[in-house]
């Protein structure tokens, strides 16, 4: 996916998305988003126009801000215990 100068933007996109991730409560969510980020930047690990890199960076920020707010407002309704598999 990273080609000549986008391809600092493109790590540190994964590095933040994959640290926003980590901050969901429910283990589900947290490995499912971990799930998608990793699939989403292995699919398009090939691109080499820079428009189409560009286009994927401004979706991958919109998502990083939705898990931003996902987490905020999982973290207002916490679940009160955690799961077997988490202890």
């Amino acid at each position: 996916m990273a080609t000549g100068g986008h391809r600092m933007k493109v790590l540190s996109l994964y590095k933040q998305l994959l640290r926003e991730s980590q901050k969901f409560d429910s283990y589900n969510y947290r490995m499912y988003a971990f799930r998608r980020i990793r699939d989403a930047f292995r699919e398009n690990k090939a691109l080499a126009d820079g428009a189409k890199i560009e286009n994927e960076l401004s979706y991958g920020r919109k998502n990083l801000e939705i898990i931003k707010r996902q987490t905020v407002i999982g973290h207002m309704f916490q679940a009160p215990d955690k799961l077997v598999i988490e202890k």
